[in-house]
């Protein structure tokens, strides 16, 4: 078998007389100093269905669509002069898939009324205010990251009758003011369309939410392990208003990766980010946990495996008093402390690896360190065959559940309605959880982990 470390001096082998029991003092490995280790990024998608509330776009509407809405002071033309003012907010329903609104307008007008006689104008003109609500109907579309309305007056319902009092009369105007009503039909529908648009782009607050998101998370104090998401692309399909909400499915192309050390640095940049169109979106994330084990828990866990057994050929055995574990070099160093025909510790390498079915950490390509084999040809020849040392390896291992579910935990506060901005909600779940590589640090082994899941993202009670 390799031999996986070679040592830099040469060994030590002291004999003792004690009846046949020999001492091994074979040169330690200096442990390594990793302390930053970065997860390989690969590339994930995201599926964030987004809703927005119709409660939401009546609030944010209000703002942009307010006083006067419709001006006209010539009177040449058609005889009257109207300004439109909206009185009170907007309300807003979904009906059958479009947004229905309802505008309360006050109507401040003059008409002119009598004739031209032989060329001299005799005419007199009246003032009067007028209450309506008018009920618009709009169409939803999503178009470079704004709503996009197409709106139209279903109905304008008077609260009194137009007209104006001549002599002490009331005099109907309806023919006068219904021509006008088509001028500012058409601009109050531009206006709330206008109004509409610039209520809700979606842009600012997905951006700001992947800007919050794209920042560091910091999920273990103790072993500083930071889990990083970095957009790249952005999808989403066209908009859909039912149940009193607009919802679209976007898609986020990011890459998503765990780091162990000092904090990463934020690399997003969301002014270089785009909106692409899409017809369907896929509804899985791919996300990679990080399950921490130190040297020490883990030397504890195998050390109990080794308790009560003895490994040897006839009368010459050895028993494992101690365990401990360290890395250099990028290969896990394992130190036993033995008892028997062989007195002193013993050093192994190995490659770490992940056993899906039992949860276990077990090391792979074991073998004496060079220092560790050449002492055992001088003193113990019997034990540096591949026999013991395969029956070592077995025992070496060590379950790692409970640190794949710290994993999940420390990720759980942010898919249990984590806000990272106000208004935005993020919710969802991993599961599948399948290893995919082990990395070393100077004090513990962290077992990456690749989970997939869903994540839902609402936008609720924009400011």
């Amino acid at each position: 078998m390799k031999t996986l470390l070679v040592s830099v001096a040469a060994s030590a082998v002291l004999l003792t007389g004690c009846g046949t029991a020999k001492k091994i003092a074979a040169l330690k490995p200096e442990p390594g100093n990793t302390t930053d280790v970065v997860y390989k990024q690969t590339t994930s998608f995201i599926s964030l269905p987004v809703s927005v509330t119709v409660a939401d776009i009546e609030n944010q509407t209000n703002k942009f669509f307010a006083g006067v809405v419709y001006e006209d002071n010539d009177m040449k033309a058609d005889d009257v002069a109207l300004k439109v003012t909206k009185t009170a907010p907007i309300k807003f329903t979904e009906k059958n898939g479009k947004l229905e609104s309802i505008v309360p307008i006050k109507v401040n007008g003059k008409v002119r009324y009598g004739s031209t006689v032989m060329g001299v104008e005799m005419y007199d003109t009246r003032e009067f205010d007028l209450n309506a609500k008018i009920t618009f109907s709009s169409d939803v579309k999503l178009t470079n990251w704004k709503l996009k309305t197409k709106t139209a007056i279903v109905e304008l319902e008077w609260i009194e009758s137009p007209s104006i009092t001549v002599a002490g009369k009331k005099m109907p105007v309806t023919y006068l003011i219904n021509p006008a009503i088509k001028l500012f039909k058409s601009r109050i529908e531009d206006e709330l369309d206008k109004a509409l648009s610039e209520a809700i782009d979606f842009k600012p607050q997905v951006l700001d939410a992947m800007e919050a998101m794209a920042k560091p998370i910091l999920t273990s104090e103790q072993y500083q392990t930071w889990f990083r998401l970095t957009p790249t692309e952005l999808y989403a399909t066209d908009a859909v208003l039912a149940k009193k909400q607009i919802t679209m499915n976007m898609g986020l192309k990011c890459t998503m990766e765990t780091t162990v050390g000092q904090q990463p640095k934020n690399t997003f940049k969301k002014d270089q980010v785009q909106l692409l169109a899409v017809k369907t979106m896929p509804e899985k994330v791919t996300a990679t946990v990080a399950a921490v084990s130190t040297y020490e828990n883990a030397s504890k866990m195998i050390t109990k495996n080794f308790q009560g057994q003895e490994f040897g050929d006839g009368k010459r055995k050895v028993t494992v008093q101690k365990v401990d574990l360290w890395a250099k070099d990028n290969k896990l160093i394992v130190a036993l402390d033995m008892t028997g025909s062989l007195n002193g510790t013993i050093y192994l390498t190995g490659i770490p690896n992940y056993n899906a079915v039992t949860k276990e950490i077990y090391f792979d390509q074991m073998d004496y360190v060079l220092d560790t084999k050449s002492a055992l040809m001088r003193t113990a020849n019997w034990m540096a065959g591949g026999i013991i040392l395969k029956k070592i390896q077995e025992n070496c291992r060590y379950s790692v559940k409970e640190n794949l579910e710290d994993g999940k935990k420390a990720m759980a506060p942010y898919l249990n309605n984590y806000s990272p901005m106000p208004g935005v909600f993020v919710n969802g779940a991993l599961d599948g959880f399948d290893f995919d590589k082990v990395e070393l640090t100077s004090n513990a082994m962290i077992a990456f982990i690749k989970a997939t899941g869903k994540i839902n993202l609402k936008v609720d009670g924009l400011k």
